[in-house]
């Protein structure tokens, strides 16, 4: 059923439309939960909350439950559905989609491709849990799935690439379904980078091992229930959602720019920055460069915890055969992470590749960085250019609403440190205060 309406739906669109039809609404795994049950999570939440949502119209539960999962409306807002799921209206089941990591808000404002810095997997999957034991639900497989692999441990975090990691254990090169022993991750969480970056990298994921292409943005579509069949019947599809992802660009600053400071910055940019990330304008260049651990100084997790086998069983798999004579080979050692493309970094906070960092300030003053941060608002911190911060020394650990707590950023956690990448300490205060204006621009 889902197919026909797509279908229906996509007819006469380009490329990029039908993929962003694909990834809004053709359920590509397994339901999470239904209608009823998102309409109910409120019964599951903590006092006094559930108190409010109690006395609350449906609309603004509804809306409660948006927020405190980190979901949006889509650009339309007239379809009512949030831009992370795909919505059955006919059985009324939900079913994650890419969006869910890569479709968040640009301070308030809900943009496709933007990383989703507000996604609550892990508390909002414990609250629906906990919603379908008291309505007599069965259990899904993220339900049972979250109890032995975490979700994420901070909020607009995800352990996405032990998922990737977990799905293509139990598969053979041909993607079939094998018997594999249980494995040992090193579960670690993620920051998302924005999909308007796409276009750009000929290579993809922070380490930059995995070459572009269209077979390997299914592969988060491993769920057992989906055999070699299903990625041959939706590879056409797939390479619909490459154009969509490649037709993306980021949105413009639209605050008062200081222009003669920002190109003081740009030369400045040119000369200390341009070799990593690249330049911009019109002949704009990006070297797509790795740049050793041992330079960067960043949180070494990502990087050790995907090992060389995980990587060669990548390379020989179906997608990493997509035939283009033009792609890349899988690295399979990797010395380091690959500086992205700045592209809308004003748009796309935390920084650093584990979303340690909250404003560009931060980036260009190492030493100033917090240990332990919050999110206060929505609206951006437009002096530091990022999100606007409560600074504390520590996590609230008695607060009893665990969302309040999974909402501060503590750099001491495993995976989390905000060390490292210390080459803004060149600079004068004066020149990064023109870096940063001109950072804007971008």
């Amino acid at each position: 059923m889902a197919v026909c309406v797509f279908s229906q739906v996509a007819q006469g669109e380009d490329a990029a439309a039908r993929g962003y039809g694909v990834l809004t609404e053709m359920p590509l795994l397994s339901s999470d939960f239904d209608q009823e049950v998102f309409d109910n999570t409120w019964q599951s939440w903590p006092e006094p909350l559930r108190r409010k949502a109690e006395n609350a119209s449906p609309e603004e539960r509804r809306q409660m439950a948006f927020d405190r999962y980190g979901l949006t409306n889509r650009q339309d807002h007239a379809s009512g559905k949030p831009l992370q799921y795909v919505v059955d209206e006919t059985s009324g089941d939900w079913t994650m989609n890419c969006f869910s990591c890569h479709g968040g808000s640009v301070y308030g404002t809900s943009t496709p491709g933007a990383p989703n810095n507000r996604f609550a997997l892990q508390t909002m999957t414990e609250e629906i849990r906990a919603t379908k034991f008291k309505l007599g639900k069965p259990l899904s497989r993220m339900d049972l799935g979250s109890l032995v692999i975490p979700l994420g441990t901070t909020h607009g975090t995800t352990n996405a690439v032990v998922f990737g990691m977990g799905l293509m254990s139990s598969r053979d090169a041909d993607l079939n379904l094998i018997a594999s022993p249980m494995e040992s991750f090193t579960h670690h969480d993620m920051d998302a980078p924005p999909w308007w970056h796409f276009h750009k990298r000929p290579y993809i994921y922070i380490d930059g091992f995995a070459p572009k292409g269209h077979r390997g943005l299914m592969q988060f579509t491993l769920i057992p229930e989906n055999g070699p069949s299903f990625f041959h019947e939706h590879e056409e599809h797939f390479r619909d959602v490459y154009a969509y992802l490649s037709s993306l660009r980021p949105p413009k600053y639209d605050g008062p720019i200081n222009s003669p400071l920002a190109e003081q910055g740009r030369a400045l940019f040119q000369q200390t920055c341009a070799e990593c990330h690249g330049t911009y304008g019109e002949n704009g260049q990006y070297p797509n460069r790795n740049i050793p651990l041992d330079e960067i100084g960043t949180d070494p997790v990502r990087l050790t915890a995907l090992t060389a086998e995980g990587r060669t069983k990548y390379a020989k798999s179906w997608f990493a055969r997509s035939g283009d004579p033009d792609a890349g080979k899988t690295i399979v050692d990797p010395k380091g992470y690959v500086a992205p493309p700045l592209d809308g970094v004003w748009a796309s906070p935390p920084y650093f590749h584990n979303g340690s960092v909250p404003t560009l300030w931060h980036v260009l003053h190492p030493s100033e960085r917090p240990t332990v941060w919050r999110r206060n608002s929505d609206a951006m911190d437009s002096e530091r250019v990022g999100f606007q911060i409560d600074v504390v020394e520590k996590v609230p650990l008695t607060e009893p609403d665990v969302a309040i707590r999974r909402s501060f950023f503590d750099t001491r956690r495993f995976g989390k440190s905000n060390a490292g990448h210390d080459y803004p300490d060149v600079l004068s205060e004066s020149d990064k205060r023109a870096v940063l204006e001109y950072l804007k621009t971008l």
